[in-house]
């Protein structure tokens, strides 16, 4: 029963992971395929004129290496080495693994992705070369040169109030970007410090700003008695 149990276990985690986590399992499957092939070709090396295959049961969990002439695959050839169930195994684990962070990396993502625009509060962790990186609870926010403010000196274990301004692909993948300079800073902080901004009775229609010198902010009021410029002083 106990054998039975182990390989009935690895059919149910796959599906719980793949389920819980949003991942395609005909995805998670190809990766973890293609990851066995690259351990056997590293482990025991193949034939140049040979092309491989695998075959995994998804019940039991275990993977066979099967060979065959290029482009002649209906006379494949078992060739799992005796002792590849366990390099198999810790591949199949390894590629779930990151499956599960690249899953998690980008629920975490769409989520900040709902947040663009808004206001949040962050950590300064360390300096990237120029960019500063920022703990903003689930993720890591960047601050480029270009979204920081002149006049401020930074340092590590700050806390400062930062505007999520996009989701921007780079090098290292999607980022989340921060800033301090952005005009929409000014707005957020309007919005969430003045109640009239906050209700809509005052409307903020311009703002230019010279990051660390000066803000002009242009309002109007939609409402009859509102002062939109009373409403935001002070």
């Amino acid at each position: 029963m106990a054998v039975l149990k182990a390989r009935t276990e690895f059919a149910s985690a796959f599906n719980q992971i793949c389920a819980e986590k949003g991942i395609e399992p005909e995805v998670a499957l190809e990766s973890i395929k293609s990851a066995i092939i690259t351990a056997y070709r590293k482990d025991y090396g193949v034939k140049e004129e040979m092309e491989y295959s695998i075959d995994l049961d998804m019940r039991t969990g275990q993977a066979r290496v099967y060979e065959f002439p290029e482009g002649k695959e209906k006379k494949k050839k078992e060739v799992t080495p005796p002792s590849f169930g366990r390099i198999a195994a810790m591949t199949a684990k390894q590629v779930i693994t990151q499956k599960l962070r690249e899953a998690e990396k980008a629920a975490i993502l769409d989520e900040y992705s709902k947040r663009v625009g808004t206001l949040v509060s962050g950590l300064i962790l360390r300096f990237d070369g120029p960019n500063a990186i920022v703990d903003i609870g689930k993720a890591e926010g960047v601050m480029p040169p270009q979204e920081q403010v002149r006049p401020e000196r930074y340092t590590t274990n700050q806390r400062l109030t930062f505007f999520i301004k996009e989701i921007r692909d780079s090098a290292r993948g999607r980022e989340v970007i921060v800033s301090r300079s952005d005009p929409g800073l000014v707005e957020a902080l309007f919005r969430r410090e003045v109640p009239e901004v906050a209700s809509g009775a005052v409307e903020i229609k311009a703002i230019a700003r010279e990051a660390g010198n000066r803000t002009k902010i242009a309002v109007s009021s939609t409402r009859l008695g509102v002062d939109p410029v009373g409403s935001c002083v002070g």
